[in-house]
C-alpha cells in the first residue's frame, strides 16, 4: 500500500485529490495538511511514502516544507503540484529535492500512474508541464554540447529519463537488462555532471532529445 500526504492551502484541492486517489487500488490518502508548517508535521507523524507538494501557500511555502522533508531520516518522495503561475519556483523545488511535478489539470488517471512512478523512487515529469517549464529556461545550446559526446545507447537511455521512465521500463524498451540499464544512469550522471535523475531529466528535455522515440515494447 502507497501512503500519500497532500498538500495544497485548497481544502476543496485536497477532497478532489483524495477522493481520486482513495479510488485506487494500492493507494491510501494518509493524511492532509494545508500549509508548509502542517506537511512537516503530518510528515514526521504520518511517515508518507508519497508527498504531493503545493508550491505556493500561505505562511510556510511548500517549497520550504520541501527543502527540510528531504533532510529527514528516510524522508518520502515528495512531488511539487503546480498550476504554473511561477515556473521558477518548480525549478528550485527539483533542486530542493523533489522527485518530480505535475499539474492540478492532471487526468485522474494519470495522477494515480505518477503517484506509483514516484513511489517507486522515479522521476515524475508531466510532459505537457515540462515543455511549459523548459521553454521557460535557457540552456539549450549547453545542454546539446554536454550531450553531443555520448554514445546512442547513452543518448536512448538519458531520453527514457527524460520521458520519465523507470529503469525496468526503458530496460524493456531498448531489450537490455534492468542492471545494465541502472549502470547507464550511474555513468550518465557521472558524465553529465548531474545530482540525480531529475536534473538528467530536465537537460535531456533542454538537449532536445524528447522528439526522439525510443523502440516500443514488444
Amino acid at each position: 500500500m502507497i501512503r500519500v500526504l497532500v498538500v495544497d492551502d485548497e481544502r476543496m484541492v485536497c477532497a478532489h485529490l483524495r477522493t481520486i486517489l482513495s479510488a485506487a487500488p494500492g493507494l491510501e490518502v494518509a493524511g492532509e495538511a494545508y500549509d508548509g508548517a502542517e506537511a512537516l508535521e503530518a510528515t514526521v507523524r504520518l511517515r508518507p511514502d508519497v508527498v504531493l507538494m503545493d508550491l505556493r501557500m500561505p505562511g510556510v511555502d511548500g517549497l520550504t516544507a520541501i527543502e527540510s522533508i528531504v533532510t529527514l531520516p528516510r524522508p518520502p518522495k515528495v512531488v511539487a503540484l503546480t498550476t504554473f503561475d511561477l515556473d521558477e519556483y518548480v525549478l528550485r523545488a527539483l533542486t530542493a529535492g523533489a522527485v518530480g511535478f505535475l499539474l492540478k489539470s492532471t487526468s485522474p488517471e494519470d495522477l494515480v500512474d505518477l503517484v506509483r512512478v514516484a513511489a517507486a523512487g522515479h522521476t515524475v515529469l508531466s510532459p505537457v508541464a515540462a515543455q511549459r517549464l523548459l521553454g521557460a529556461t535557457t540552456g539549450g545550446p549547453a545542454a546539446r554540447d554536454l550531450t553531443a559526446a555520448l554514445t546512442e545507447r547513452e543518448a536512448q537511455v538519458l531520453t527514457g529519463l527524460g520521458a520519465g521512465r523507470s529503469n525496468q521500463q526503458i530496460a524493456r524498451q531498448l531489450h537490455l537488462s534492468e542492471a545494465t540499464v541502472k549502470g547507464y544512469v550511474s555513468r550518465l550522471l557521472v558524465k553529465l555532471g548531474c545530482d540525480n535523475r531529475t536534473e538528467a531529466a530536465l537537460l535531456a528535455h533542454r538537449a532536445g532529445l524528447l522528439p526522439r522515440e525510443l523502440p516500443r515494447d514488444t
